[in-house]
């Protein structure tokens, strides 16, 4: 058999399978983390997410916005440092990140099984 006809075999299975891959992994919603900050962070994304009295009176102070928060749960950086401690029957994330004006913040969050509360908002 000539290379150009096994070349041809070769690109008629790879198309037929690179098909059957996208038909498969289209309809899902797949997500890919491997790492454990992007664990931690779509674990407090797809919890229901409550504020504490204390960051509730900081985001009235108009410096943050609820719009802030979700950017840095979505792209923030958990400090493991300091994280991942046992408080309140839940786990305690430090997660820093900044406001769409660019401030640096750092947020405080307590994963519980069923919830993830804001404790508080600290900027640098």
């Amino acid at each position: 058999m000539k290379f150009i006809h096994r070349f041809a075999y070769y690109l008629v299975g790879l198309v037929i399978g690179l098909f059957f891959v996208a038909l498969v992994f289209s309809g899902k919603d797949t997500r890919c983390n491997y790492f454990p900050n992007a664990r931690v962070l779509n674990d407090l994304r797809n919890k229901p997410f409550h504020y504490s009295d204390k960051a509730s009176q900081i985001l009235a102070e108009k410096w943050i916005d609820t719009s802030d928060i979700k950017n840095t749960l979505q792209y923030g950086d958990v400090d493991f440092d300091k994280s991942n401690i046992e408080l309140k029957k839940g786990k305690l994330y430090i997660i820093e990140g900044k406001t769409i004006k660019n401030q640096e913040v750092t947020l405080k969050v307590i994963n519980y099984a069923d919830k993830a509360v804001l404790e508080d908002i600290i900027k640098k």
